[in-house]
């Protein structure tokens, strides 16, 4: 980093949380001109009217640019977050899939608007508080690396970024840990020191998805068989979008050993449960990939997978790789591989991309 040239522009996402501010001080150290940016999303209005007591985020990220010394911009982006990420959650909802919004809310709004905003406006690069790394080559390519916090890595939310994105962006909490980074916060006396992480998905807040759902998606709320996998009817489910693949609680029928869901009938209405070694599964195939280098890795390589955000590492084989999808054989079979996640791949530290779950077996 210090061979960057002092006087580059760097715009920083400002979320109001710790993360974002010591990212922008950080930065500011660096010798960079620093201006933060807050993207304004949609959220529930139920939520929006519970907390309307509280102070709004965009408040709150304003606050902390005026403590660092900053200038701040705002963009409203309600309208195109709904219509990518909102609908998107919920119309996958609708066709059985349990979707993470995040992995494509990063591609498609917060690099895809504030990146895009920050280089109409002559920056130099576009910076995150993601606890991950970015290694630039001597080629000019990049590549996405896990943090240094193993307990706090996100490099797997931004697994569907591009190789032009990820070129432009800067990482400046990647080598740090979350303490760390609390006590450089505490050490300047920032406003959002304290601040307690976000946990939800940023436009339920406290509504519960199921209720959001029922609210926004009645027909997901309607009620069907439960079968196993013979076909035979065990009990009535609630609604087919208020289960995951690999979900154990909230089965409610009786049996010698736990059921799980190992399916979703989209057609026929009907949640299919089964035994331990029925919801395990050894291959999977995924959909949509992203190759961060741009280019597939061969099959056969070796890698690891993450079938979903926090999940351990899992060895596997690529059967075969292209620009329209993957096919893996795990090293053991798993329970919980879900349509909608997405799988994320790595060789050591280095994230290779990845793609929607589509189906498993």
């Amino acid at each position: 980093m210090e061979d960057m040239n002092k006087q580059q522009h760097v715009y920083v996402a400002l979320s109001g949380g710790v993360d974002s501010a010591v990212t922008a001080v950080r930065l500011l150290d660096q010798g960079f001109q620093v201006t933060g940016i807050f993207m304004e999303t949609w959220i529930d209005p139920r939520w929006e009217m519970a907390i309307r007591d509280f102070q709004p985020a965009a408040s709150i990220a304003a606050d902390a640019a005026a403590a660092i010394g900053i200038p701040f911009v705002s963009l409203d982006v309600r309208d195109v977050f709904y219509q990518r990420v909102v609908r998107s959650f919920i119309e996958q909802y609708a066709r059985g899939m349990t979707p993470n919004p995040c992995l494509f809310c990063n591609p498609q709004v917060k690099w895809g608007i504030l990146q895009t905003y920050a280089n109409e406006q002559g920056a130099d690069y576009f910076a995150t508080g993601h606890y991950a790394r970015i290694v630039r080559q001597l080629d000019g390519q990049v590549q996405l690396l896990k943090g240094k916090d193993r307990t706090k890595d996100q490099s797997y939310v931004l697994a569907m970024l591009s190789q032009t994105q990820l070129r432009q962006s800067l990482l400046p909490l990647g080598e740090l840990t979350k303490v760390e980074v609390r006590n450089q916060a505490k050490a300047l006396n920032l406003p959002v020191a304290d601040r307690q992480d976000s946990q939800d998905l940023c436009f339920l807040g406290d509504i519960d998805y199921r209720d959001f759902l029922q609210h926004y998606a009645p027909d997901s709320a309607s009620p069907g068989e439960i079968v196993n996998v013979q076909g035979k009817v065990l009990g009535e489910h609630q609604g087919l979008a208020f289960y995951t693949i690999g979900q154990r609680r909230g089965i409610q029928i009786a049996a010698p050993e736990p059921y799980y869901v190992i399916d979703k009938d989209i057609h026929n209405n009907r949640l299919v449960v089964g035994f331990t070694e029925q919801a395990k599964k050894g291959y999977l195939r995924g959909v949509h990939p992203n190759w961060i280098s741009g280019e597939p890795p061969e099959p056969d390589e070796l890698v690891e997978v993450m079938i979903r955000y926090r999940a351990q590492p899992v060895a596997a084989q690529l059967i075969d790789s292209s620009s329209d999808g993957f096919r893996l054989k795990l090293s053991q079979p798993l329970r919980g591989i879900t349509p909608g996640q997405v799988a994320v791949l790595f060789q050591g530290e280095v994230c290779l991309g990845g793609g929607m779950i589509d189906s498993a077996w």
